[in-house]
């Protein structure tokens, strides 16, 4: 498994096919090898892209990280950085629900990295944000508080980071509870709905001056994390967005929840999205 040193963390990731750059980011704390991300990258490969798909901070083989604005901030400088080392820059940066979010902010932070956006389920309303607040950093907050870091270690939120890369469990020990505490509820409050801030991080000015070929799926109406409103607002925020349906139907998110919680894959479906973005890209 390849390795890439970036601002002081290792970094695990995958680069498929050969052709025009692109970076494929899931959502939560899903890592690379999730069913259903390589599948995609693969599919891309096949129309002549070269896709890196990448263990976010946080996630899968990857170090662990607790520092930054935000978990998604943290871990879109840290993209910018492993496609410029990969010499992958200027990409189509595309990702999905939580994946959306830090490909949106890499753009925005780090626009020479970009050439372009392809965006679904992107996380949003009052509901959506403020979940993600607490499914993110509210276990772990209450137990630093109540035993210190060795109990964090202990969440089944970090097992796979811990299984996958143990020199992590060194990395969580090592972080000052009440400093630990303090990050994390920063990075609770960058969730916190603002009327200027339709995406967590990115002020809506900046989305409107985002001067980049966007394709942005439509999200589901029964969808209450990645509103459908969320959806259809950021496309008209973005100068040169194209708001297009899904490859699947309404209730997509809501039955990959139910068939994530028997095993399937949450991302299983997102081949689908293939022949979409390949025909958009063509035209790029």
């Amino acid at each position: 498994m390849p390795l890439a040193q970036i601002e002081g963390l290792r970094i695990a990731y995958d680069v498929v096919g050969e052709g025009d750059p692109w970076v494929l980011t899931p959502g939560g704390r899903f890592s690379k090898d999730t069913p259903g991300l390589h599948e995609l990258a693969a599919t891309l490969g096949e129309t002549g892209k070269r896709v890196l798909v990448w263990d976010r901070p946080n996630t899968g083989a990857s170090d662990v990280c607790f520092a930054g604005s935000s978990e998604s901030a943290m871990q879109a400088d840290v993209l910018a950085g492993l496609l410029r080392q990969l010499d992958l820059a200027p990409a189509v940066i595309a990702g999905g629900s939580g994946g959306s979010r830090v490909s949106l902010l890499t753009a925005v932070r780090h626009g020479d990295v970009a050439r372009a956006l392809a965006l679904w389920w992107i996380s949003g309303g009052p509901y959506g944000l403020l979940s993600l607040a607490t499914h993110y950093c509210g276990e772990s907050i209450a137990a630093a508080w109540r035993d210190g870091m060795a109990a964090v270690a202990e969440l089944p939120e970090w097992s796979e980071v811990l299984e996958r890369n143990p020199v992590n469990r060194e990395r969580f020990l090592a972080q000052d509870p009440q400093e630990f505490i303090a990050t994390l509820e920063q990075w609770m409050l960058a969730y916190c709905p603002r009327p200027d801030e339709l995406v967590p991080g990115v002020g809506d000015d900046e989305l409107r001056g985002l001067d980049l070929p966007a394709l942005v799926f439509r999200s589901g109406a029964s969808d209450p994390h990645h509103t459908r409103a969320t959806s259809e607002r950021l496309a008209a925020l973005l100068p040169r967005a194209e708001l297009v349906e899904p490859p699947w139907g309404d209730g997509e998110w809501n039955e990959r929840m139910a068939a994530a919680a028997s095993g399937e894959g949450l991302f299983a479906r997102w081949p689908l999205l293939a022949p979409g973005l390949a025909d958009w890209s063509a035209a790029l």
